[in-house]
């Protein structure tokens, strides 16, 4: 197992009251609940850092003409190649 630290914190009254309903419905601890929602927020705001670099670096290094174009004629050669059913059978 891997070694985990001790932390105190203070949390409002409230707040504590939803976590402990929360943690019990689950039926985990409340370090293993606690545990769990900081990993998963750390893991969406790694996920939205993320986003925001690739919508950045499409903003500051758009893509070329001859790029949307060759996508495009890749994107009709790859549609022309599927076997197109008449619709009239149905």
């Amino acid at each position: 197992m891997t070694k985990a630290a001790k932390v105190a914190i203070s949390l409002p009254e409230e707040l504590l009251q939803c976590i402990e309903m929360e943690r019990q419905a689950t039926g985990e601890t409340r370090s293993e609940f606690l545990r769990r929602a900081v990993e998963a927020f750390l893991l969406r705001e790694r996920e939205r850092e993320l986003d925001e670099q690739y919508v950045r670096g499409y903003l500051e290094t758009p893509e070329t003409s001859e790029e949307v174009g060759g996508m495009y004629r890749a994107g009709l050669a790859a549609l022309a190649q599927e076997p197109w059913e008449d619709g009239d059978d149905q």
